[in-house]
């Protein structure tokens, strides 16, 4: 519905060629900004839904009887069968934040959820075949994992936008107040009207950047450069990833068409987790729920375990 949507503006009433990259620039960016903005509005109305129906005591009490490693460990799990998408972060964030979740826990769910899914698996096993994925998803879980604890030895708490705690503090109050249906309906619309209002424009920006990208970069020379057998590749495979949008399902015809091309297993599979999981309009409307440093530090233990487990397998394809 997107993808007819994108070529309907950008090739019927703009009148641009899809040869072009230009052409192919702004049908990215139709598509992409209509996707986006649907799906953040759904899955914030969900949530502000979730948590009026769900009081953030319950969650506290459940979690707070439970170690910290099966905390996590659960958050994982539920990160890898839900289809959420990476901007999907700050309602995911808010909602995790207010359920008095710890962040070292929210961020290694909103690691897990993008990378790894069930319909991304399924397709990924005709492609890679079994062993292969089986490997792709233990190295997601375990990136997951190894990057929420990391994420906690930063102690993030200091880094989380006012505003989100204040959410937690004084917002859940509304909805005790009017326990009906109605006025839970009217606390997750005003979520949505809040939360989008803060992050539009960082939306429009992140997209922009991913559809110049996606219509001026030609994918021959992503092969060109991701080629062969130089070590220095993978990296390079994950900082080509940043600018690109896509869920693990939609980029994985990319990663068919690289592996087609000659581009090693490892160097194709970091460049998949970079895009689905380290793309810049994540980055940039996670910007709006926590600040720089600890942006900098989630973005930096990402790009590392992405190239650590890229080059693991080139070695073991070897």
């Amino acid at each position: 519905m997107f993808e007819q949507l994108g070529n309907l503006i950008a090739y019927q009433l703009l009148g641009l060629d899809a040869s072009t990259p230009l052409g192919a620039a702004v049908q990215f960016f139709v598509m992409d900004i209509s996707k986006i903005f649907v799906m953040l509005v759904l899955i914030i109305y969900l949530m502000g839904l979730l948590r009026a129906l769900l009081s953030p005591e319950k969650v506290r009490a459940f979690v707070r009887g439970k170690p910290k490693w099966l905390a996590r460990t659960l958050a994982i799990l539920l990160g890898a069968v839900t289809p959420f998408c990476s901007c999907s972060s700050v309602p995911l964030f808010i909602g995790f934040v207010e359920a008095g979740i710890p962040l070292g826990v929210t961020f290694s769910f909103l690691i897990a959820s993008p990378m790894i899914n069930e319909v991304a698996v399924v397709i990924l096993v005709g492609v890679l075949g079994w062993k292969l994925t089986a490997f792709y998803v233990a190295a997601g879980l375990f990136v997951a994992y190894v990057g929420g604890v990391i994420m906690e030895i930063f102690k993030p708490e200091k880094w989380v936008e006012d505003y989100v705690w204040k959410i937690k503090m004084g917002e859940m109050a509304q909805i005790e107040e009017d326990t009906s249906l109605l006025g839970r309906h009217c606390y997750a619309w005003g979520e949505v009207k809040e939360i989008v209002k803060r992050i539009w424009k960082w939306v429009f920006i992140g997209i922009a950047v991913g559809a110049a990208f996606h219509g001026f970069v030609p994918e021959a020379w992503v092969v060109e450069h991701l080629g062969g057998d130089n070590w220095l590749a993978t990296p390079l495979a994950v900082l080509l990833g940043v600018p690109l949008y896509s869920n693990a399902t939609g980029v994985i015809p990319i990663v068919e068409a690289m592996m087609g091309k000659g581009v090693a297993i490892g160097t194709t599979l970091a460049f998949m987790m970079s895009i689905a999981a380290l793309s810049l309009p994540e980055m940039l409307i996670l910007r709006k729920v926590i600040q720089w440093p600890a942006l900098a530090i989630y973005a930096s233990v990402l790009a590392v375990s992405f190239t650590l487990v890229g080059w693991a397998f080139n070695f073991l394809a070897i």
